[in-house]
This record gives structure tokens, sequence and C-alpha cells, in this order.
């Protein structure tokens, strides 16, 4: 049996659209965790395992114009594979050169290597398809960004 999960499953209501400016890297960071921690997917040692590689080596997860990732290794502290949609509205910088103000980013909880990759294929799918990225940017509500998301 095929154990793929769709994006969606791993989603579920780990929705949040901020509105907020002027963050700081850590700020958003916090944000793009909020409902994973809220919902024990993961423990506060996989934000500060972000927080500290972002302090090392800059902001690796920044994937593409407006698009982040923000993930660490699953023993950092992951209990429940899933993922959490965070959509900046005024947009934040996390230090990207290349890449600029991130709007849209997709933290990535993953509890092996193997469902991870199912995940990463998924979502590099939708990376790569700029009109659904920016119909979940301007989304207003979360229904809107599931109706996005479902094709996924």
């Amino acid at each position: 049996m095929d154990c793929f999960m769709s994006l969606l499953s791993l989603i579920g209501d780990n929705i949040v659209i901020s509105n907020e400016k002027h963050l700081s890297v850590n700020a958003a960071l916090d944000i793009t965790c909020s409902k994973l921690l809220e919902q024990g997917s993961i423990d506060v040692t996989y934000l500060e395992a972000i927080k500290q590689k972002h302090k090392e080596i800059g902001a690796y997860y920044v994937l593409a114009p407006k698009i982040a990732m923000p993930h660490a290794r699953p023993e950092d502290g992951v209990n429940e594979a899933s993922l959490q949609v965070t959509v900046f509205k005024k947009g934040v910088d996390l230090g990207s050169e290349d890449n600029g103000d991130v709007y849209f980013s997709i933290t990535l909880a993953a509890m092996d290597s193997d469902s991870h990759i199912q995940t990463i294929m998924a979502l590099s799918e939708l990376f790569q398809n700029s009109n659904d990225i920016d119909s979940i940017i301007s989304a207003q509500t979360k229904d809107e960004i599931i109706e996005v998301l479902k094709k996924y």
C-alpha cells in the first residue's frame, strides 16, 4: 500500500496568515512553528535547531524568491510528521541575499528521510507553480489556501 500522504493531510489546520511587519528572523521563525508547537507535532528544540542553524549558515531554508521551507533534522524534536503553512502578507526579510523577502513558508517536520522525500517531491511541484504560490500569498482565508493545496 502506498503510504504517501497528501500535503493537506500533513497540514491539517496548520495555516497561519500573518499581517505583521518588520519581523525579526527569530520572530518570523516563531510564527512558522507556532501551530506545530501548539499541537505537539514538534518540541521547542526543533524551533531552536532551525534558529541555531540560521545563526551558523544564514537563511538556508529560503528556497526561491518569496518561498521558505524552515526545517531541521527529525532527531531535533519531531514527534509527528507534519507541515505548517505560513503566509507573511507584508513579507519578511530572513536575510537571503539571493531571494529577497519571504511571503510563503512551509515548515517541514519529517519523521524520517523516506516519507520526507515524498513530501519534498510534492512541495517542489507546488513551489514550481508560481500561479499557485501567488494565489496562496494573496489568499485572505485559510479556506482559499486549502483550495490551492488540494491539488498537491
